[in-house]
């Protein structure tokens, strides 16, 4: 059944190609059942997957939720193999994934400025085209009860070394935590997500 999938990942680079693809497998390791969705979804149960055990994403990149309609936690997904729940999240909170939807990545440039209280008040700390494991590291050891992002596409983290609960964050304003998602004002690491258009391998790895 894999055979199925392996054009697809050969043809990616040629544009007028869906520009998203995901594999769903229902069980670890790629077995079992397997679907596919090139555009959101907002109930997988409904569309006939039963459980999400392993995913492949042959163009991405892509956010997953723990709810229907795009509620609860959040996963990002980028191009790559995600074998089982824990390749994916370490919250250890839940392994189900209700809903998916794509991630459109439109800017080369990346601008996010994360504040301590709601509203965009407080101390602040702005970060330019770079990915920032720890807060604390660059001398930012408040909460983050809004952001604002000016340019790219990121993903935050509730702890250093890209850890705990994830949270997505487009272009545009965030008053306060419960605008991304998250129940405390908590964030300690945040990185940019990138994709082919805009960098060759379009996943996740230090660029000096």
């Amino acid at each position: 059944m894999a055979t199925d999938h392996q054009n697809p990942a050969s043809k990616q680079q040629q544009p007028g190609a869906s520009a998203f693809k995901l594999v769903i497998y229902e069980q670890e390791n790629f077995q079992g059942r397997c679907h596919e969705l090139t555009g959101p979804c907002n109930n997988l149960q409904e569309a006939g997957v039963e459980k999400v055990g392993s995913i492949l994403v042959l163009c991405g990149p892509w956010v997953g939720y723990e709810q229907p309609s795009c509620k609860g936690e959040q996963y990002v997904f980028e191009k790559g193999e995600y074998p089982r729940w824990d390749s994916w999240t370490n919250s250890r909170r839940s392994d189900i994934i209700a809903a998916f939807r794509p991630i459109k990545v439109d800017s080369q440039e990346h601008k996010i400025v994360l504040y301590e209280n709601p509203s965009f008040a407080g101390k602040k700390i702005e970060i330019i085209d770079d990915d920032v494991p720890s807060f604390h590291a660059h001398g930012y050891q408040e909460k983050v009860s809004s952001v604002r992002v000016q340019s790219g596409t990121w993903v935050g983290y509730q702890y250093p070394g890209y850890r705990g609960y994830q949270y997505l964050f487009e272009k545009g304003e965030y008053k306060d935590n419960a605008e991304f998602g998250a129940q405390i004002p908590q964030i300690q690491s945040v990185r940019r997500i990138r994709d082919m258009q805009w960098h060759q391998r379009g996943a996740f790895h230090p660029v000096n």
